[in-house]
């Protein structure tokens, strides 16, 4: 078993399960909740807002298969907005979503942008665990009823590319006396 990501479009022939799937997700959560259709927020931004230079779109590959994936796009100057966060359903419950965010904000980090800013859905309570656990803010009353508040946003302060958040930095401490 073999796993690695994939930087791709998400027009691409292999991003297809994450697209169609997502768009279920979306509608099987939601269906006309907001006032539109459920594939309505898959068709919000063109596909280039996903690609270099300003986003990125990627999957996570098992022995050539997508199983997991996400995607960002410029939020301002400094933000990365992720979107398209998905785990194909046959593979949930293995952190494979936190090894996608982690990847993201990595890639984030290497194009220059030091915060993201994400949203998820009052009805997707995994998602918001996860942000959580990842050391994301809660730019909402967690305390109170996700569906009063609908959209679920969420930020976080990204390390330089190449620092690893909690690692020393040695060499540039200054010699003992």
């Amino acid at each position: 078993m073999t796993d690695s990501f994939l930087y791709t479009t998400s027009t691409a022939e292999i991003s297809r399960p994450l697209i169609e799937q997502l768009t279920v997700e979306y509608r099987n959560r939601y269906g006309n909740y907001f006032g539109e259709d459920s594939s309505a927020e898959m068709n919000r931004y063109p596909p280039e807002r996903f690609a270099d230079p300003d986003g990125a779109f990627v999957l996570l590959l098992r022995d050539g298969k997508p199983i997991a994936g996400g995607a960002f796009m410029r939020y301002d100057d400094t933000t990365a907005e992720f979107k398209r966060m998905w785990t194909d359903i046959d593979h949930r419950r293995q952190g494979l979503a936190q090894r996608v965010l982690a990847e993201l904000e990595s890639r984030a980090a290497a194009k220059g942008y030091s915060r993201v800013y994400l949203t998820t859905g009052f009805r997707q309570p995994e998602a918001a665990k996860l942000y959580l656990k990842s050391g994301y803010t809660a730019l909402f009353d967690v305390a109170a009823d996700p569906e009063t508040i609908q959209i679920l946003p969420f930020e976080k302060v990204l390390a330089p590319a190449g620092v690893h958040p909690g690692s020393r930095n040695d060499h540039l401490s200054a010699p003992a006396a």
